[in-house]
């Protein structure tokens, strides 16, 4: 029967029928789908309030912007889609270079916005022209390289800035974490990161019972006396109240240092429908443009209140494969919970207060696993190394992205790392590929990035 939502009960409302699954414009009993909605949010509640910490930005408001863009993109999408949109960690090293440039958080949102429009101005064209679009501008062995790059450009952030910070705690964090992605399965695995979270938290607690106060650096660079973990502005903080709002502002330099993140987004993006449309059964190539759009349009909306940018989650996309239920009813009650939980400063003294140490042992293996997340692009799309017209443009723009080289135009414009690696990489293979021979034009022919039913960018640990 119908609900007055539009949503249709699936057989008895308890669970999905033998052989069959939950589809989206289905659902099952309200109690069974706030439930399901409560698990999606457990699944994307590390990786969401994790970036925006890595970032400088404010969690809570992460968080609540992140059940407005899944309303956002439900609504623009038609409910044909189920998916989490979440804080984006593909930004955290452009947060990290616009802030050694002397860029705060207005700046970095303002690049994320711009990033937003133009990712929104890239959908509108996958769906004037077709999926296929995609491959033909951002082959494999382009995007591959880009991801890599992304990924590892992070390494000093957290050699240099949180390792330092409390070193033992960040060893065993790391060795917990890695140790939860291997062991534990199913839901557990995709919510690994968070449970590293938690296991450091306690950690620095025991840390600091036992041994007292650390000395050494904080996140701000200075060497004291300091407890692991402060949590005195958790008493502070009060139960309700909306997050703090700020506007973006807008530097050139910041912007072309994120917009290269554009081409690891759409890969993403990609990834993410064909991965519903398989389980789904439904066809969804004539909306993976809307999906791209809408992805967007949400960065737009997120950052021009001071919030992070967003990204479709596998994690909600594992929880689903799991369930076998892909009713969009359960998404909105995810961004429900969300919201609320978004207007609890309490909560966001509690994410604020996470140790510097617990972060160095979590982003040693995040930032590698994301970098990574590049030749396993490469590997799902049969991309040949041996030849040299995939060989020296990756080369080269993975070896400028990762150490930091700087092209100076002027006084007052210059590329480098993340945004000069990825023009190498995106413009020297186009270009080689106008001047190579035919011989090496066939050998080079890439494997196709959408029909093989995921970009490759889809890791349950990272969020996207």
């Amino acid at each position: 029967m119908k609900t007055a939502f539009g949503w249709t009960v699936h057989g008895d409302g308890k669970s999905p029928l033998p052989g069959q699954a939950v589809r989206p414009g289905e659902r099952l009993t309200w109690g069974r789908t706030v439930g399901l909605g409560a698990q999606h949010v457990v699944a994307m509640f590390g990786a969401t309030f994790v970036a925006p910490v890595l970032m400088g930005l404010d969690p809570n408001l992460a968080v609540m912007l992140s059940g407005v863009a899944t309303v956002f993109f439900l609504l623009v999408t038609g409910g044909r889609i189920p998916s989490y949109l979440g804080s984006s960690l593909s930004f955290v090293g452009v947060a990290a270079v616009i802030k050694a440039q002397g860029g705060d958080s207005a700046t970095l949102t303002g690049a994320l916005l711009v990033v937003g429009v133009v990712l929104a101005a890239c959908g509108a064209v996958v769906q004037g022209f077709g999926a296929r679009v995609i491959h033909a501008v951002l082959p494999p062995v382009v995007t591959g390289a880009v991801v890599m790059l992304i990924g590892f450009n992070l390494a000093p952030v957290a050699a240099g800035t949180y390792w330092p910070q409390d070193q033992w705690t960040a060893l065993l964090t790391m060795c917990f974490t890695g140790l939860a992605l291997v062991v534990l399965r199913g839901f557990w695995s995709r919510i690994a990161i968070f449970l590293g979270l938690v296991f450091g938290y306690v950690v620095s607690w025991l840390f600091d019972r036992v041994f007292g106060r650390i000395h050494s650096a904080t996140g701000g660079g200075e060497v004291t006396d300091h407890w692991r973990l402060d949590l005195s502005g958790v008493g502070k903080a009060d139960w309700i109240g909306l997050p703090t709002l700020h506007a973006p502002s807008f530097e050139l330099s910041a912007v072309l240092v994120a917009l290269p993140v554009v081409v690891a987004l759409i890969a993403e993006n990609a990834g993410h429908v064909k991965a519903v449309a398989e389980m789904t059964g439904d066809p969804l190539d004539d909306r993976m443009g809307t999906a791209i759009m809408a992805d967007g349009a949400a960065t737009v909306l997120a950052t021009s209140v001071g919030g992070p940018a967003t990204t479709t989650y596998a994690e909600n996309i594992g929880v689903m494969a799991a369930t076998r239920v892909y009713s969009t009813a359960a998404y909105w009650c995810a961004a429900g919970f969300a919201i609320l939980f978004g207007l609890c400063p309490k909560f966001g003294a509690v994410v604020a207060a996470i140790p510097g140490g617990v972060l160095g042992g979590i982003t040693v293996v995040l930032y590698g696993m994301i970098g990574l997340l590049g030749a396993q692009i490469w590997i799902h799309n049969r991309v040949d190394l041996t030849n040299p017209l995939h060989l020296v443009p990756v080369a080269a723009g993975v070896i400028v992205g990762i150490g930091n080289v700087t092209l100076e135009f002027s006084d007052d414009f210059e590329l480098s790392g993340i945004a000069l690696g990825t023009l190498i990489t995106l413009i020297g293979y186009h270009a080689l590929r106008w001047m190579a021979p035919a011989h090496m034009k066939r050998a080079a022919a890439d494997g196709p990035l959408l029909d093989e039913g995921t970009s490759g960018y889809d890791d349950p640990a990272t969020g996207g």
